[in-house]
């Protein structure tokens, strides 16, 4: 059975065109640590590495031939070590906390998840954005998950965090890198 928020994504996008990326997640686990949330499981099993509409590139774990495995490339601290909660009156300074690069777009724009929890399923997004404003701040948090973060910034559910503002603009398309150009 596939994550709902993995179906909900499939309503936007459309059955996948070529078979996804096989990944031995308990292996993956094992050997790094690192444990990853469902509906991403599921969203590379059905999908594999890819761009969503020729703009955000989604890693994945090594996959032997995908230029998109490389989302351990972006692990910057030891998922077995014990996350530290966020203390303090200050505002909380998102990019000194453990984050772990799922996608990035075409602009430079990096989406991340923010790995505060043992427990992958509650990790929030969090939106670096390159091209921002004068004196906003680049980085955004969503009290989401990777399936329900990229349904909503499809939809328009959720405020478009990239910097390509027709990011939410139907028709969408996921191009595996299995495809051929």
């Amino acid at each position: 059975m596939v994550h709902p928020a993995v179906t909900r994504l499939s309503a936007l996008l459309g059955e996948p065109s070529t078979p996804g990326d096989t990944v031995d997640w308990e292996d993956l686990a094992r050997t790094t640590g690192l444990r990853l949330p469902a509906d991403y499981r599921d969203f590379v099993t059905l999908y594999g590495g890819g761009e969503l509409d020729e703009y955000l590139g989604v890693s994945t774990p090594p996959v032997n031939g995908s230029p998109y495995g490389d989302l351990i490339d972006g692990l910057d601290f030891d998922p077995r070590d014990e996350p530290a909660a966020h203390t303090g009156t200050e505002p909380e300074d998102l990019k000194e906390r453990r984050l772990l690069p799922f996608a990035g777009s075409a602009n430079g724009d990096v989406a991340f998840w923010l790995c505060d929890t043992r427990d992958p399923d509650r990790w929030d997004v969090v939106v670096f954005k390159r091209q921002h404003h004068f004196q906003e701040d680049p980085w955004v948090r969503f009290a989401v998950g990777f399936g329900d973060f990229l349904t909503g910034t499809l939809d328009g559910t959720l405020p478009n965090p990239f910097s390509d503002r027709g990011f939410d603009r139907p028709p969408h398309a996921y191009r595996s890198w299995r495809q051929p150009l």
